[in-house]
């Protein structure tokens, strides 16, 4: 009989509280379209990994909390700013360019990864331009 590998991933993170972390109506939106285009385990509305002769649906894209370890190992990293939403909340900055938000790796940030590197172009630029005169 194949192995399960659902049953090595580490467990769901809870709140010091004991609770899930909970998602808003427009991050569960997100995660059922990104579960629904990403996830593997998820056919037709059902989980394949929670089959067991019968039809079982996704748990993930029924519930506001993140309740499946698939969907929290697997699938949500793939969606960074979605992950970093739910299980940082405040540790959030918005992009001072683009206005996606964005987990800063230091207090400084103003930019986005992708920002960040054509902002630094154009200021190394303007600051090159400024020398030679």
């Amino acid at each position: 009989m194949k192995e399960n590998p659902y049953k090595r991933l580490p467990p769901i993170e809870r709140k010091p509280d004991g609770s899930l972390y909970r998602m808003t109506p427009t991050q569960r939106k997100q995660a059922n379209a990104l579960i629904r285009r990403e996830c593997c385990c998820y056919e037709d509305g059902n989980c394949m990994l929670l089959d067991n002769g019968d039809t079982h649906t996704c748990p993930q894209t029924i519930s506001f909390s993140v309740c499946c370890k698939w969907f929290r190992w697997a699938v949500l990293p793939l969606a960074g700013t979605l992950e970093a939403e739910i299980y940082r909340g405040r540790d959030l900055k918005r992009c001072a360019v683009c206005g996606g938000v964005f987990v800063p790796k230091s207090n400084r940030a103003k930019y986005c990864p992708d920002c960040a590197a054509r902002v630094h172009r154009r200021q190394k630029t303007e600051s090159e331009r400024k020398r030679r005169s």
